[in-house]
């Protein structure tokens, strides 16, 4: 299975779609949307996944993105200044203005990744929602 096809955890994370069908969307609008950046659906279109299991549940998703961000904070100031040779205020102005442009994108992947650890890929859900 290629990384990031269907049936893929990486598929459903970077493409914001349902973990169990791999097709419904999770949120209301596009990825760099700036308005409703983060409303997500009750439910999947597709196969009817409840988004919203319990109350809290995406909490954990906030660890998952303070331990991404901050990785990739370190490496995106240290290729910058080290690597590439740009100054330290470069590189941080560089890092905020991605960040800036992004946060709503790191903010979904987080929830897609949280939500993706338990549940399961499924190529058979969309049939089996219509079923019910």
């Amino acid at each position: 299975m290629a990384l990031f096809s269907k049936g893929s955890k990486s598929y459903s994370i970077f493409y914001l779609k349902c973990p169990r069908c791999h097709e419904g969307e999770m949120f209301e609008t596009g990825s760099w949307s700036f308005v409703k950046s983060f409303d997500m659906l009750e439910r999947c279109p597709k196969c009817n996944l409840n988004y919203f299991p319990e109350p809290g549940y995406y909490y954990g998703a906030m660890f998952i993105s303070y331990v991404w961000s901050g990785w990739f904070c370190l490496l995106f100031v240290a290729l910058f200044h080290w690597v590439l040779g740009y100054s330290q205020t470069v590189a941080f102005g560089s890092l905020i203005l991605f960040l800036v442009v992004n946060f709503v994108y790191i903010f979904r992947i987080s929830r897609l990744m949280w939500i993706n650890i338990n549940v399961k890929y499924d190529p058979r859900a969309i049939e089996k929602a219509h079923l019910h």
